[in-house]
């Protein structure tokens, strides 16, 4: 991915805690949305428990694990490179880090790059 245009990619400590989630849980799904509190984060979930919806849009993969954020948010944060990352401190939503004591965080950055014309399709 060319760093000036709109993505994810996840930074070393939370691609560190993907692989641990991997190793315990299999196969991951990560969604971002645009509700409040919690709903704002990046969730992280056993892939086979986490129905993508049909305005989902797949922005990339972290970690070797699919990611996806909502087709709201995916047209509100259209000129936004997103980076995960993980910080210290329980969420209280039911992403699979919350036991570890760790979270998952949103970064952004403003991309040079136009967003594609169409967003790629949910998988």
């Amino acid at each position: 991915m060319n760093t000036n245009e709109m993505g994810v990619v996840a930074t070393p400590a939370a691609e560190a805690l993907i692989a641990e989630l991997q190793r315990r849980h299999g196969p991951l799904l990560f969604h971002q949305s645009g509700g409040c509190c919690d709903g704002s984060a990046p969730m992280c979930y056993p892939r086979d428990e986490f129905r993508v919806g049909a305005r989902d849009v797949h922005l990339g993969d972290i970690g070797g694990q699919p990611f996806y954020i909502g087709g709201d948010q995916y047209a509100l944060w259209a000129h936004t490179r997103l980076i995960i990352d993980v910080i210290e401190g329980r969420g209280s939503g039911f992403s699979l880090e919350a036991p570890e004591g760790k979270r998952f965080l949103t970064r952004s950055e403003l991309c040079s790059v136009p967003p594609r014309d169409q967003p790629p399709a949910a998988r």
